[in-house]
């Protein structure tokens, strides 16, 4: 691939995705973009990269940011956040007496950081109804989590047998979310890049590791636009090697009782 077109792709993944890659990424641009490619008959991944930046084709674009993007999850991924929901943020919101709790799940991928969240709430018996939104810039991986179908081998990704057990029912397919986890969540397609003020804010937000595939000026703005969307005293998660360090000054780090490190928006 020609290091002009290279650059073009990063420059129309940055801006659609806010993903950037450096200049040593090549080969994981052809590697994750041969199989697009070979499906739309083209002969060279520089022909379909071509294609797609002198063209307006909305389905290209997102079947190669979708190929671009990284889904790598499991369930109650680190621990900690999940058991301050059990030691900190539910036991706040009854406190409350909130009679809504909404809670985020920015770049949800397939799913399984809602339904961690809701099967916690179930295992707790919150008295308060709540809410869990998953969002992801893939179509693919949201379709996918609105079905709450997993194999065995996703589910052997951090869930134990006895949350198997009590929580899934056997599909055709592999194991279906039960129904009184996933009626908790919903999930849609949504672009960090472009997020808009939404009528209801959240309590909660989980954005965790996805701001390492961005610009330092990019973290910044997804970071003040998630701030937007909480309510006075709500709370961001970040990854476990994530920080707002030179970010923001809209929140106040907080350590959490199980481990970890929350941020709470300053009222």
């Amino acid at each position: 691939m020609k290091a002009e077109t290279f650059d073009r792709f990063c420059a129309f993944l940055e801006q659609h995705s806010g993903i950037l890659l450096s200049r040593d990424k090549q080969y994981l641009v052809e590697t994750r973009l041969s199989r697009v490619a070979r499906s739309k008959g083209y002969s060279t991944v520089e022909s379909l990269i071509e294609t797609l930046l002198s063209r307006r084709d909305r389905m290209l674009a997102r079947d190669v940011v979708d190929a671009m993007t990284t889904n790598e999850t499991l369930w109650f991924r680190d621990g900690y956040p999940f058991a301050a929901l059990e030691k900190k943020f539910f036991p706040e919101a009854v406190a409350a007496k909130k009679a809504t709790y909404r809670v985020w799940s920015a770049a949800c991928s397939t799913g399984q950081e809602a339904f961690s969240i809701s099967i916690i709430a179930e295992e707790q018996r919150v008295p308060f109804n709540l809410e869990i939104v998953g969002t992801d810039i893939s179509e693919a991986v949201v379709e996918k989590a609105r079905r709450g179908v997993f194999d065995d081998l996703s589910l052997g990704r951090g869930l134990s047998p006895e949350r198997k057990r009590q929580f899934f029912v056997k599909a055709t397919d592999g194991w279906k979310v039960a129904p009184q986890i996933s009626r908790r969540t919903q999930f849609r397609v949504g672009n960090l890049l472009e997020l808009r003020p939404e009528a209801r804010r959240y309590d909660l937000v989980f954005c965790r590791n996805v701001l390492i595939y961005f610009s330092r000026d990019t973290k910044a703005k997804i970071i003040d636009r998630i701030a937007d969307t909480l309510v006075p005293g709500g709370y961001l998660i970040l990854g476990a090697s994530e920080s707002l360090t030179q970010l923001s000054d809209r929140f106040t780090p907080e350590r959490l009782p199980t481990g970890g490190t929350a941020y709470r928006l300053k009222s």
